[in-house]
Protein backbone atom coordinates (compact mmCIF):
# COMPACT_ATOMS: atom_id res chain seq x y z
CA UNK A 1 0.00 0.00 0.00
CA UNK A 2 2.66 2.38 0.98
CA UNK A 3 4.38 1.70 -2.33
CA UNK A 4 1.17 2.59 -4.38
CA UNK A 5 1.05 6.12 -2.59
CA UNK A 6 4.86 6.67 -3.75
CA UNK A 7 4.13 5.69 -6.83
CA UNK A 8 1.27 7.96 -7.26
CA UNK A 9 3.02 10.97 -5.78
CA UNK A 10 6.10 10.89 -7.80
CA UNK A 11 3.65 10.22 -10.84
CA UNK A 12 1.93 13.06 -9.94
CA UNK A 13 4.97 15.43 -9.30
CA UNK A 14 6.57 14.08 -12.60
CA UNK A 15 3.26 15.31 -14.25
CA UNK A 16 3.06 18.64 -12.55
CA UNK A 17 6.72 19.10 -13.72
CA UNK A 18 6.65 17.90 -17.49
CA UNK A 19 3.31 20.06 -18.23
CA UNK A 20 5.86 23.34 -17.62
CA UNK A 21 8.36 22.98 -20.16
CA UNK A 22 8.70 26.76 -21.04
CA UNK A 23 9.38 27.34 -17.36
CA UNK A 24 13.43 28.54 -16.58
CA UNK A 25 12.92 30.67 -13.70
CA UNK A 26 9.51 30.83 -11.00
CA UNK A 27 10.09 32.43 -8.04
CA UNK A 28 7.83 34.65 -5.47
CA UNK A 29 8.28 36.48 -2.38
CA UNK A 30 6.26 36.86 0.03
CA UNK A 31 5.09 40.50 1.23
CA UNK A 32 2.65 39.67 4.48
CA UNK A 33 -0.57 40.90 3.97
CA UNK A 34 0.38 44.17 2.60
CA UNK A 35 2.95 45.76 0.36
CA UNK A 36 4.88 48.58 2.27
CA UNK A 37 5.56 51.22 -0.47
CA UNK A 38 8.85 51.93 0.12
CA UNK A 39 9.28 47.36 -0.05
CA UNK A 40 11.70 46.56 -3.30
CA UNK A 41 11.53 43.01 -4.49
CA UNK A 42 14.38 41.80 -6.06
CA UNK A 43 15.31 38.84 -7.76
CA UNK A 44 18.81 37.56 -8.63
CA UNK A 45 18.28 36.05 -12.57
CA UNK A 46 20.48 33.12 -13.51
CA UNK A 47 22.83 32.89 -16.23
CA UNK A 48 20.67 31.43 -19.24
CA UNK A 49 21.20 30.46 -22.26
CA UNK A 50 22.63 33.45 -24.60
CA UNK A 51 21.19 32.21 -27.86
CA UNK A 52 17.86 31.40 -27.02
CA UNK A 53 14.39 34.45 -26.44
CA UNK A 54 12.43 34.97 -23.56
CA UNK A 55 9.38 35.86 -22.23
CA UNK A 56 9.14 37.31 -18.94
CA UNK A 57 5.90 37.62 -16.76
CA UNK A 58 5.23 39.45 -13.64
CA UNK A 59 3.14 36.98 -11.38
CA UNK A 60 0.89 38.56 -8.03
CA UNK A 61 -1.25 36.30 -5.49
CA UNK A 62 -3.51 38.64 -4.09
CA UNK A 63 -6.83 38.35 -2.32
CA UNK A 64 -10.49 40.23 -1.71
CA UNK A 65 -8.74 42.97 0.35
CA UNK A 66 -7.10 44.44 -2.64
CA UNK A 67 -9.34 47.34 -3.29
CA UNK A 68 -8.53 48.90 -6.66
CA UNK A 69 -9.24 48.15 -10.46
CA UNK A 70 -5.81 49.00 -11.35
CA UNK A 71 -1.77 48.15 -10.42
CA UNK A 72 0.82 50.30 -11.13
CA UNK A 73 4.81 49.23 -10.64
CA UNK A 74 8.07 50.41 -11.46
CA UNK A 75 9.96 47.35 -12.38
CA UNK A 76 13.87 47.74 -13.50
CA UNK A 77 15.91 45.28 -14.93
CA UNK A 78 20.12 45.75 -14.17
CA UNK A 79 21.85 44.46 -16.71
CA UNK A 80 25.64 42.77 -16.06
CA UNK A 81 27.43 45.91 -17.58
CA UNK A 82 25.41 47.98 -14.96
CA UNK A 83 23.22 49.85 -17.48
CA UNK A 84 19.47 49.76 -15.75
CA UNK A 85 16.25 50.27 -17.84
CA UNK A 86 13.24 51.16 -15.95
CA UNK A 87 9.31 50.67 -17.01
CA UNK A 88 6.45 52.45 -15.57
CA UNK A 89 3.69 49.58 -15.74
CA UNK A 90 -0.04 49.54 -15.53
CA UNK A 91 -1.94 46.18 -14.92
CA UNK A 92 -5.95 45.81 -14.45
CA UNK A 93 -6.76 43.72 -11.59
CA UNK A 94 -10.32 43.60 -11.18
CA UNK A 95 -13.36 43.65 -13.78
CA UNK A 96 -15.53 46.41 -13.66
CA UNK A 97 -17.94 44.89 -11.43
CA UNK A 98 -14.83 44.60 -9.24
CA UNK A 99 -13.97 40.96 -9.20
CA UNK A 100 -10.52 40.42 -8.94
CA UNK A 101 -9.35 39.17 -12.19
CA UNK A 102 -6.65 36.07 -12.16
CA UNK A 103 -6.77 32.20 -11.82
CA UNK A 104 -7.87 30.52 -8.74
CA UNK A 105 -10.99 28.92 -6.54
CA UNK A 106 -10.99 30.75 -3.68
CA UNK A 107 -10.33 34.29 -2.58
CA UNK A 108 -6.72 34.22 -3.40
CA UNK A 109 -6.35 34.69 -7.16
CA UNK A 110 -2.99 34.40 -9.10
CA UNK A 111 -2.26 37.08 -12.09
CA UNK A 112 0.33 36.13 -14.77
CA UNK A 113 1.21 39.75 -16.12
CA UNK A 114 3.51 40.17 -19.16
CA UNK A 115 6.60 42.25 -18.82
CA UNK A 116 8.84 41.60 -21.77
CA UNK A 117 8.54 39.27 -24.88
CA UNK A 118 11.58 38.24 -27.02
CA UNK A 119 14.19 39.14 -24.69
CA UNK A 120 17.74 37.43 -25.02
CA UNK A 121 19.83 37.63 -21.65
CA UNK A 122 23.58 37.57 -21.85
CA UNK A 123 25.24 37.88 -18.42
CA UNK A 124 23.47 37.87 -14.88
CA UNK A 125 20.61 40.23 -14.61
CA UNK A 126 18.68 41.66 -11.90
CA UNK A 127 14.97 42.86 -11.72
CA UNK A 128 13.29 45.07 -8.90
CA UNK A 129 9.91 45.49 -8.60
CA UNK A 130 7.96 48.34 -6.33
CA UNK A 131 4.26 49.19 -6.28
CA UNK A 132 3.81 53.07 -6.94
CA UNK A 133 -0.30 52.60 -6.11
CA UNK A 134 -2.05 56.20 -6.05
CA UNK A 135 -5.53 57.01 -4.79
CA UNK A 136 -7.59 59.26 -6.87
CA UNK A 137 -6.43 62.82 -6.53
CA UNK A 138 -4.09 62.19 -3.91
CA UNK A 139 -0.10 62.36 -4.45
CA UNK A 140 1.51 60.39 -2.19
CA UNK A 141 1.54 56.68 -2.73
CA UNK A 142 -0.85 54.04 -0.81
CA UNK A 143 1.41 53.50 2.01
CA UNK A 144 0.30 49.85 2.91
CA UNK A 145 -1.09 47.75 -0.20
CA UNK A 146 -3.57 45.90 1.39
CA UNK A 147 -4.95 42.26 -0.87
CA UNK A 148 -0.70 41.64 -3.02
CA UNK A 149 0.36 38.97 -0.70
CA UNK A 150 3.44 37.41 -3.38
CA UNK A 151 4.81 38.75 -6.24
CA UNK A 152 7.02 37.08 -8.40
CA UNK A 153 9.16 36.49 -11.98
CA UNK A 154 8.67 34.19 -13.90
CA UNK A 155 11.11 33.64 -17.39
CA UNK A 156 9.76 31.28 -20.05
CA UNK A 157 11.30 29.71 -22.93
CA UNK A 158 10.07 30.75 -26.36
CA UNK A 159 10.22 27.36 -28.38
Amino acid sequence: MRLKNSFFILLTVFIIYSCDKKRVFDEYKTVGSSWHKDSIITFDLPVLDSTKRYNVFINLRDNNNYQYNNLFLIVSMEKPNGYTKVDTLEYQMASPDGTLLGDGFTDIKESKLFYKENVKFKGKYKVQIKQVVREKGKVPGVKHLEGITDVGLRIEKIE
